[in-house]
């Protein structure tokens, strides 16, 4: 029977998804994999979530791949099934782990603390904002074990930084403190409290239309390094046309003029794309 990781809570259409394995600094073994996975499906088959808050329970975020798991002989899974795509198409296991969290159409936000390694970093960069404790370590740390980063970095470091900041990061598996990743791009900003500082975003968001704020991340995804400029204008004039003069675009501007909070109406979820 599969060991329970992760946990999802919703409350006022803000998801709260927990690594639940804080005795280990939530390390990455094969039930905490499924565990994301499912809970990134669970959260996008809820149309009444708005935003995601994604922490580890106790004093890290995730401290990375927990190796021992995957030589033992209870693993439910092997290193070789885990990287394998198989039906999943474009993604493995491990990868999903990070770019479902990118797929959701909501935004993410990552509340970081202690240890953030490895695969733990990878996962914190498919969110779509990171909020770190200025004291938290985090590490690009796949070279210790003689491995290169491949939970979908390629599609979330690109957008952060330099591609030379990027290589030191990978070529020497430093430890960075929060306040230093803050600076170098890996993280969004700082709080002494990132879980408090991320719940008070994600409130100020599901305040806001919420088709809006999806087809902003829709928008953002699809263009942010793309060299297609002609394909990129006529993304945002397809999406705003999607928005103006419809129920919540209208429910914004009645928020506005009368400084009231906004009442709106939760968008269909888009269909899954095909693996």
């Amino acid at each position: 029977m599969s060991e329970q990781r992760v946990t999802v809570t919703v409350a006022d259409h803000v998801a709260t998804v927990t690594m639940v394995r804080g005795e280990k600094h939530n390390a990455l073994d094969a039930h905490m994999f499924t565990g994301l996975v499912d809970a990134a499906a669970q959260v996008a088959a809820d149309p009444s979530v708005r935003v995601v808050v994604l922490h580890g329970e106790g004093k890290s975020f995730c401290s990375g791949l927990d190796v021992a798991s995957f030589m033992g002989g209870d693993s439910p899974i092997t290193m070789d099934q885990l990287m394998d795509r198989g039906e999943r198409g474009r993604s493995n296991l491990a990868q999903q782990a990070c770019t479902d969290w990118i797929d959701l159409p909501v935004p993410v936000i990552a509340a970081i603390q202690g240890n953030c390694f490895g695969g733990g970093m990878q996962i914190a960069l498919g969110a779509d904002i990171r909020i770190a404790a200025p004291d938290a370590k985090l590490s690009i740390m796949e070279i210790k074990w003689g491995l290169i980063p491949d939970m979908g970095i390629t599609q979330t470091l690109p957008r952060l930084m330099p591609i030379d900041r990027a290589k030191e990061l990978t070529y020497t598996g430093r430890q960075v403190s929060g306040e230093e990743a803050a600076a170098l791009g890996l993280v969004t900003r700082t709080a002494p409290d990132p879980l408090a500082a991320a719940q008070e975003l994600a409130a100020e968001i599901a305040g806001k239309s919420p088709s809006a704020i999806q087809l902003g991340k829709r928008l953002y995804d699809a263009t942010w390094t793309t060299q297609d400029m002609d394909a990129a204008l006529v993304l945002e004039t397809d999406l705003q046309l999607e928005l103006i003069g419809k129920p919540n675009q209208m429910a914004a501007i009645t928020a506005t003029l009368s400084k009231q909070p906004g009442v709106y109406e939760d968008p269909a979820r888009p269909e899954p794309a095909n693996a």
